[in-house]
């Protein structure tokens, strides 16, 4: 049974608008390459120039690609997006569609995930592939939210928030019908519309409402008093908005 949409509150939308403002639930932006590829086809008597570009960068989760309240957020593939990504990004089919399991070890502290292959094929894909090749280890979880947006931010291999994988994929996948990521969810990280996603995702410790518009690939199943430690500690320069207060580490990600 379908659950009823509903709209965010003016509380709410602008609780967002100051997360947007405050730079990205996912900031990065390194990583990003744009390459111009110009073909020009030139055939017997008439010469015909035609340009194609292309952007292919790197980004992550970033609010101001958050689209307003009443927008409907689809949890089916874009086929136009998912055509535009780079021979770089792991196949959806890598994914299996099937639920895969793992362990985030954070701190030296295990976080138990699962991961839904069958409705987030391409974000998984990509998450296990990193996983496998150890992408994730000793990476620098930087950016934690702690009044009306509720994230814990990592999968920055700069630790910087301006990092990421050297590709953007798409597209957004399993998007909550409501806009509303519940307490649990891993979500990626994206800079604004369908082809933005790279390595950073967000762990959602308490309910966020964030438009619909991030991929929903995951969930922790134990293990998420962790992050709700983390959470309690604050950030670094006591606002709400900012790296942690203490270094928080994955050590590794194992997923089988």
């Amino acid at each position: 049974m379908a659950k009823k949409k509903t709209q965010l509150s003016k509380a709410a939308q602008q609780r967002v608008k100051n997360y947007e403002a405050k730079g990205n639930i996912v900031d990065a932006r390194k990583g990003v390459k744009r390459s111009d590829n110009k073909v020009a086809v030139v055939a017997g008597i008439v010469a015909l120039a035609i340009a194609f570009a292309s952007q292919i960068g790197y980004s992550a989760l970033h609010p101001s690609a958050t689209p307003s309240p009443s927008a409907s957020a689809s949890a089916s593939p874009a086929p136009s997006a998912a055509a535009t990504n780079s021979s770089l990004v792991p196949a959806p089919a890598l994914s299996e569609y099937r639920t895969w399991t793992g362990t985030i070890t954070v701190n030296s502290q295990p976080v138990s995930i699962t991961l839904d292959g069958k409705n987030a094929p391409q974000a998984v894909a990509n998450f296990v592939t990193l996983a496998k090749k150890g992408f994730y280890n000793n990476t620098k979880c930087h950016r934690l939210t702690t009044s009306g947006l509720y994230v814990l931010q990592c999968g920055d291999p700069l630790g910087t928030g301006m990092g990421g994988p050297g590709y953007t994929f798409g597209p957004i996948e399993n998007a909550p019908s409501d806009s509303v990521y519940r307490t649990g969810v891993i979500a990626m990280a994206n800079s604004g519309g369908q082809n933005t996603m790279g390595s950073q995702f967000f762990i959602v410790y308490k309910d966020s409402p964030l438009g619909g518009a991030y991929s929903v690939f995951g969930k922790v199943t134990n293990g998420l008093s962790v992050i709700n430690k983390i959470a309690a500690t604050g950030t670094a320069d006591g606002k709400t908005d900012g790296a942690p207060k203490n270094p928080v580490v994955i050590n590794a990600i194992s997923v089988k």
